[in-house]
């Protein structure tokens, strides 16, 4: 007798979830859900909806603390497979679809968020800001109105309030966190002055912050550890070849952590081995596509990214099958450092690499501003300072002769 295999089967439902079925099924497929992590979702609706069934409740009565309630009762039951509110995420989606999901209940918004969704948009459509940065401004001009106009209301707002948010702030963290702050402060009292929420514009309040930053030289990783880097992804799993590909792509081109969690199959010109970068302020640049590079991709794209509707290049090995953020990018870089035996870093480390590996080349900081898509080349000057041997030629003689 051959030996007893695992096969997925049909699982029994009843209950008001029995009509979500299929569309269930088929929200799981397209998720890249494999067949026996589909019967276990199955089961898992199977249960939710027997527990529905039994206290006489459907589809529209599945509030967030309902949900809480459920989750709190399967866990007390000893049910720690497919139970946390993430797993319900393809369920609710195929019943928000069909608008089963109770209607949302009124929410009062706060002066103070309505403020701050106003500039969160005011940052994303008219200044054409990445939504990590639109986040971080939006933050930080939340953290003074908490302190100066916690209701919302800025007319009476004055020059001194902003000046006092400032020294207050610089009291609890470093130089350039309170630089940060005062960036997002002026953005948001700028805003303020264009919507008429104050009669003056007060940003030029905000007063600069100085003080010295540990500045150190940009650094990259050896030529060696890059080889280590990329030899240490198994490139006979679908997942291997994801990791090889990005950080192939990385260090070849440069990319910011969120220009390649980006990247979507029509920003690639095979035919003219080119590649469409999205940087910021929505700045869209055509880069060449080497031939190392395209390869990694077009092996990934073959024989490792799961089938899936998503036009991202880059999604997640496992289900629900969606597109990797910056964060993730980081994520592949740190884990393929760790399987090298190197000292973890970020994605953008593979960015200075690139950046690092030119300026011993020869080539000059205009074109490498180029390579790196800076707007000005006084962005691109740090990397001088990593050129030594030039940096000493320049070096005037001490006074006095050689020190002892």
């Amino acid at each position: 007798m051959g030996s007893p295999k695992t096969m997925p089967c049909r699982v029994l439902m009843h209950g008001p979830l029995v009509p979500f079925v299929e569309a269930f099924r088929t929200r799981l497929k397209e998720a890249g859900y494999t067949p026996l992590s589909a019967v276990n979702q199955e089961r898992f609706v199977a249960h939710l909806s027997g527990w529905l069934e039994a206290r006489q409740l459907g589809t529209a009565d599945l509030t967030n603390e309902r949900i809480d309630e459920y989750l709190l009762n399967r866990r007390a039951q000893g049910r720690s497979w497919v139970g946390s509110r993430r797993a319900m995420v393809p369920l609710l989606d195929v019943l928000a679809s069909n608008q089963a999901l109770p209607a949302p209940s009124a929410v009062t918004v706060s002066a103070v968020n309505s403020v701050l969704a106003s500039f969160s948009d005011y940052l994303l459509k008219e200044r054409g800001l990445a939504p990590s940065t639109a986040y971080a401004y939006e933050a930080r001009a939340g953290r003074f109105l908490a302190g100066c106009a916690a209701d919302g209301d800025l007319s009476n707002l004055t020059p001194g309030d902003v000046t006092r948010a400032v020294l207050t702030e610089s009291t609890s963290v470093s130089v350039g966190s309170v630089q940060y702050f005062v960036a997002g402060l002026r953005s948001f009292l700028r805003f303020c002055h264009l919507e008429g929420l104050v009669d003056a514009d007060l940003s030029a309040a905000a007063l600069a912050i100085t003080g010295r930053r540990h500045s150190s030289l940009p650094q990259g990783i050896s030529k060696a550890d890059a080889d280590v880097l990329l030899r240490c992804c198994d490139r006979r799993r679908a997942i291997g070849r994801r990791d090889h590909a990005i950080l192939m792509t990385l260090l070849r081109l440069g990319l910011r952590a969120s220009e390649l969690a980006g990247l979507t199959l029509e920003d690639i010109d095979w035919r003219s081995a080119e590649v469409v970068v999205h940087g910021k302020g929505r700045r869209d640049e055509r880069l060449p596509l080497p031939a190392d590079v395209g390869e990694a991709i077009a092996r990934y794209l073959q024989r490792g990214r799961p089938m899936t509707t998503r036009r991202e290049v880059f999604v997640s090995a496992l289900a629900p099958v969606g597109p990797i953020g910056r964060g993730a990018v980081s994520s592949v870089v740190r884990r393929a450092c760790g399987r090298a035996g190197l000292t973890p870093v970020g994605a953008h480390r593979l960015r200075h690499t690139l950046a690092c590996e030119m300026v011993s080349a020869g080539v000059s900081l205009p074109e490498i501003s180029q390579v790196l898509r800076h707007r000005a080349v006084s962005t691109t000057a740090i990397y001088a300072r990593v050129d030594l041997d030039r940096l000493r030629s320049l070096a005037r003689p001490w006074p006095g002769g050689a020190g002892r």
